[in-house]
């Protein structure tokens, strides 16, 4: 490999961290945001919000992170396999992703980070 190439494989671990960032922040952000209207009505509320905390732990591996934004960005993006405006089955599609994630990683969602969930839902809850 030359060095051209090392530049370029730096040039886009930039890039690509620089997009992660990015989408930490649109994940944050969109997150609560989609969450707020949604959490006296979504079953699946508690087990998407201690994800959140988990991903957002400084504690958490990155393979646990990763695994974790996916699901969220699922979540907070508005092109999903079925659209969230659907009654009833809106959020199925968004539920199965977080299970499949939760599954991937349960052992690193701490009774801390379900704690937090659970407080936050409830605060959620009575603004609601």
């Amino acid at each position: 490999m030359s060095f051209g190439q090392h530049t370029a494989s730096w040039a886009e671990a930039d890039a690509l961290a620089r997009r992660l960032a990015a989408e930490e922040r649109d994940i944050r952000h969109g997150f609560w945001s989609k969450l707020r209207g949604l959490a006296a009505h979504l079953p699946f509320a508690e087990d998407l919000i201690a994800a959140h905390y988990c991903a957002f732990d400084r504690q958490t591996p990155m393979h646990v992170k990763a695994a974790l934004f996916g699901a969220l960005a699922y979540f907070v993006l508005p092109t999903d396999a079925i659209p969230d405006v659907l009654p009833v089955i809106g959020y199925t599609d968004d539920a199965a992703v977080l299970a499949a994630a939760i599954n991937l990683v349960a052992s690193h969602l701490t009774p801390e980070h379900r704690e937090a969930a659970r407080r936050a839902l409830a605060r959620l809850r009575a603004e609601a």
